[in-house]
Formats: structure tokens, C-alpha cells, sequence
């Protein structure tokens, strides 16, 4: 496949995957100003720094949950971040050229997001202490912050690959990655953030100008994701590994497996497979 007919035929999973980050990155924006904005009326009433976490966890694990079963998302596997899209290329599951533009829709559609918001809330967004909800690391330092980040992705990383291997437990992969998310943004967040994704803390880096420790953001969470990867797949192999979508419904078109798109009426039918990585 050329880089031209990757845009050709699947310029709609990288829209879609822009469409995917930049509404992940106008809910973090919103959420984290509402509840750490010290002019937002909630931030009086929730005083306590760990419940403003749990709840920040809670509606980010909730936004993810709900891209990851859109139609939108089931179509172009909702990666929205890519790391994640980086493990799927190391175990093969994804054509080099898709990885590619998915990884330039995710970062553009994430600044885009981020943009969005700074443009709507303003100054409550962009000044102190919200700082376009830049993920920086934690009174620990940057040295915690990049072996925190790199273990929450690892772990993120092995629940994608273990759900969707799993035939009985693939139907629940968006579920099981919303409560993981809810649980490390919960938890781990006075660390360094609880990014888990380079493109999420480049969205409010670039806009924001804020460069300091952007390499624990950049590496940490691929690192980790990349080690997920590698294990599973010396652990399992590649063909007991799932396709490179989070939820895989049948009669929507699959980029990465050949599946293609059947009319409602068939779309019980087994799904037709092609070789399209040349595997």
C-alpha cells in the first residue's frame, strides 16, 4: 500500500481518529477547569485535591467509555492516542502507512481540541493553575513522573491487547479501559498528570507553549506501551492477538483486518476477511 492510497481509501479512520482526541482533549479542558479553576464555583464546594482527582478520573474514564462505543469509534478503532497505535504497528496488527497518518490526525485533532477550548472558556483555561490542562510532573520530579507514566501505560497498553484477544471479553474492552483510565487519572495523577499519551500532552503543550519535561510525556507512555506489546507477543504470539481496534463489530469496515462494511440487514452475517497487511 502507498502512502497515497492509505489517504485515498481510509482518509475517514483518520478523521475519524482527529474527531476522537480533539473531543477526549475539549473534555479534559472542560473538566479540569471546572473542577481546579479557582474562579469555577465547583472548586469552592470541592475542596479536597483527591476528590477533585477522582471525580476528574470518573468523567475522563466516562468520555473514553463513550468514544470507544461511538459508531465513529468502532469504525476506526479509537485509538486516539499514539502509543497505542505504535504497540498495534509492533505487533503487526496495523499497515505501517495507517499508523502513520493516525498517529498526524491524533496530534492535529488533539491541538485542535485544546484550541477549541482556550477559544470558548479563555482565561479561566489558558492562565494559572489550569494551564491548558498541561500534564507536568509532580512534587517528585521528573524521574517519578517517567517511571509512573511508563508503568500506567504498560498496564493500559496489556489490558487493550488482553481484551481484545479475548472473544468472550472483547465486547467489554471500552469498559475496562474507561475504569482503568478513571482508576490511574484517580490515583496517580499527583505524580506526573496521568497523561498515558504523548499526543494528549502535546495538545496543551504546543498551544501553551509549556516544553518543560515534554520527553517523560513523549517517551515514558510509549515506552511502556511498546514493553506491553513486546510481552504479549512473546507470551501469545501475533495470531492469538486481536485486531487493532478497541471494539470490532461486525459489518463495519475494518482497515486493519479487511473486514468489510455489510448493509444492516446482513450485518449479523460473518464478517468477510482479507489479508490487507499481507500477513
Amino acid at each position: 500500500m502507498s502512502p497515497r492510497s492509505a489517504l485515498r481509501e481510509h482518509w475517514p479512520e483518520y478523521l475519524i481518529e482527529a474527531w476522537g482526541l480533539g473531543c477526549f482533549m475539549i473534555s479534559i479542558g472542560v473538566f479540569v477547569t471546572i473542577l481546579f479553576s479557582p474562579m469555577s464555583p465547583i472548586y469552592n464546594r470541592v475542596p479536597s485535591l483527591t476528590l477533585r482527582g477522582v471525580i476528574l478520573g470518573l468523567a475522563l474514564g466516562a468520555t473514553a467509555i463513550v468514544l470507544i462505543h461511538s459508531p465513529w469509534g468502532k469504525r476506526s478503532g479509537a485509538h486516539m492516542n499514539p502509543a497505542v497505535t505504535l504497540a498495534f504497528l509492533r505487533v503487526r496488527k496495523i499497515h505501517p502507512w495507517d499508523a502513520l497518518f493516525y498517529v498526524i490526525a491524533q496530534l492535529a485533532g488533539g491541538i485542535l481540541g485544546v484550541i477549541l477550548v482556550a477559544f470558548v472558556v479563555g482565561n479561566l483555561f489558558t492562565n494559572p493553575p489550569v494551564n491548558y490542562a498541561a500534564t507536568l510532573p509532580g512534587p517528585r520530579g521528573a524521574a517519578v513522573a517517567f517511571v509512573a507514566e511508563a508503568a500506567i501505560s504498560f498496564v493500559l497498553m496489556a489490558t487493550v491487547l488482553i481484551f481484545t484477544a479475548s472473544r468472550r471479553f472483547a465486547r467489554y474492552t471500552g469498559l475496562a479501559i474507561g475504569g482503568v483510565v478513571a482508576v490511574f487519572i484517580a490515583v496517580e495523577f499527583p505524580l506526573s498528570g496521568a497523561s498515558m499519551n504523548p499526543a494528549r500532552t502535546l495538545a496543551s503543550a504546543a498551544p501553551g507553549h509549556i516544553w518543560r519535561d515534554l520527553w517523560v510525556y513523549l517517551l515514558a507512555p510509549t515506552l511502556g506501551m511498546l514493553a506491553a506489546a513486546q510481552l504479549l507477543l512473546f507470551l501469545r504470539g501475533r495470531d492469538a492477538l486481536g485486531c487493532a481496534k478497541l471494539l470490532h463489530p461486525k459489518g463495519v469496515r475494518c482497515i486493519h483486518c479487511g473486514q468489510r462494511a455489510t448493509p444492516k440487514s446482513v450485518a449479523s452475517l460473518p464478517a468477510v476477511h482479507a489479508n490487507s497487511l499481507g500477513r
